[in-house]
């Protein structure tokens, strides 16, 4: 049990000095003083932990912990990371309700107040978070799943027409950057009617992530001379695009990813078929030229 006293001291000592981390490269004022809050409260959990376990006072921090979340903060920014974090300590809270069927019974009651502490946690403090980029998820999301799914489309139906890699690449440039033009459009229009939400990074979430989504799905077809190879990796390529992007949703909005994305790979898929079998009947019927060039 001692051990698992040192382990639980560890995880919290690692947090409380990970969040202290966060709050001095935090730039906004009151998720500083969100953070800071966090960072305290864990140090209070490592302290009581120190008292079940002596041995504790000399623990170090987990290494991948304080340098892998400041990372993953510049990269995915705040919301994700503290969520990505309070994720974990779900688990923990499962745990310390375990725990206090065997706690000595001066102890329990501290325990009751920690448990209380890390609910509250996700309850209350990381709701109140702000940051910018989390206002624009949805465009960002209408520009990744809409080009996924659309230059995935044109590509299968080229599979049908042609055996030639460069007509379904360039095919699918030329339809991404016309439609990474018109979701920008819909996404200004749109930001317009909406007072929370400025029109300009409103289309240019959408439209920029529309066109980087189309160059990384079309770029196989440029590199590799076999059509079907080509949509294979290009369709993989797909996949782990929505695969990270509804993971990041998953956590942030505390959604289920399983379904999330069982959900959007269908509807990708079923959109390629549907298109494969219509460039099928299209270059049958017009006896197009099967030929790679």
């Amino acid at each position: 049990m001692t051990a698992t006293y040192v382990d639980r001291a560890q995880n919290e000592l690692t947090e409380h000095l990970v969040y202290g981390k966060l709050a001095a490269r935090e730039k906004n004022p009151h998720n500083r003083a969100l953070l800071e809050r966090l960072s305290a409260s864990e140090k209070t959990h490592y302290e009581f932990w120190k008292t079940l376990a002596p041995e504790a006072e000399h623990v170090k921090p987990r290494k991948t912990g304080l340098i892998g979340i400041p990372l993953l903060r510049s990269a995915l920014g705040i919301t994700f990371v503290t969520k990505f974090l309070e994720g974990h300590e779900r688990d923990a809270i499962s745990t310390y309700r375990e725990m206090l069927k065997t706690i000595a019974p001066e102890h329990r009651q501290r325990l009751e107040a920690i448990i209380k502490d890390e609910e509250s946690h996700e309850q209350g403090l990381l709701t109140q978070l702000q940051e910018r980029r989390i206002a624009y998820i949805g465009f960002i999301a209408l520009g990744l799943s809409d080009a996924i799914v659309e230059i995935t489309g044109v590509h299968a139906g080229f599979l049908g027409v042609t055996g030639s890699t460069l007509i379904a690449g360039v095919s699918g440039i030329i339809v991404g950057f016309a439609a990474a033009i018109s979701m920008g459009s819909a996404a200004y229009i749109q930001a317009k009617q909406d007072p929370d939400k400025s029109p300009v990074p409103s289309a240019l979430s959408t439209g920029l992530t529309y066109l980087g989504s189309v160059i990384m799905l079309a770029l196989p077809y440029f590199l590799i001379r076999t059509m079907v190879v080509a949509f294979v990796i290009s369709t993989g390529i797909g996949v782990l695009l929505l695969a990270g992007f509804i993971f990041f949703s998953a956590v942030v909005f505390d959604k289920q990813f399983f379904r999330e994305f069982g959900e959007s790979v269908g509807l990708m898929l079923g959109t390629a078929l549907a298109t494969y079998v219509l460039g099928t009947v299209v270059g049958s019927v017009f006896h197009l030229n099967q030929a790679s060039f």
